[in-house]
């Protein structure tokens, strides 16, 4: 059994309480939530109707045509976010290449997510010949 020196024994810190009950940053925090919440209850009482909903698309090639819109979008989006990515990765990068690398990196994908969106009416095409030819 190893014993320790007296004077590098550890001791429990004891911490004197502070005179102040709430911090100032959760004080604000609480008053953010406090607000909305009164908000959000002081509001009129929501009631609920029946709604009946009727489908938006009549055919398949309307189906198809949706998908293809919200493909093009969606990938189109995550493209200008590794654009932006890319940019302020390059632009903070100075003189280090490992990070003017990594920015490449996201210029090429932006650029291939790019390239999968000017692509996805073509696929839309060949999955409306799979489905019936349309």
């Amino acid at each position: 059994m190893r014993l320790t020196p007296r004077h590098r024994r550890r001791t429990p810190h004891h911490r004197t309480p502070s005179p102040r009950l709430v911090s100032p940053g959760r004080a604000i925090a609480l008053a953010g939530v406090l607000a909305t919440t009164t908000l959000l209850l002081s509001g009129p009482a929501a009631h609920a109707d029946t709604v009946t909903y009727v489908a938006l698309a009549q055919t398949v090639d309307q189906v198809l045509t949706n998908i293809r819109n919200w493909i093009m979008g969606i990938l189109a989006g995550v493209a200008l976010v590794f654009i932006t990515i890319g940019g302020l990765r390059y632009l903070m990068a100075g003189d280090n290449p490992g990070e003017v690398e990594k920015a490449k990196g996201a210029f090429k994908a932006a650029g291939i997510g790019f390239g999968l969106a000017a692509l996805a009416p073509l696929v839309v095409e060949i999955l409306k010949t799979i489905v019936g030819g349309l």
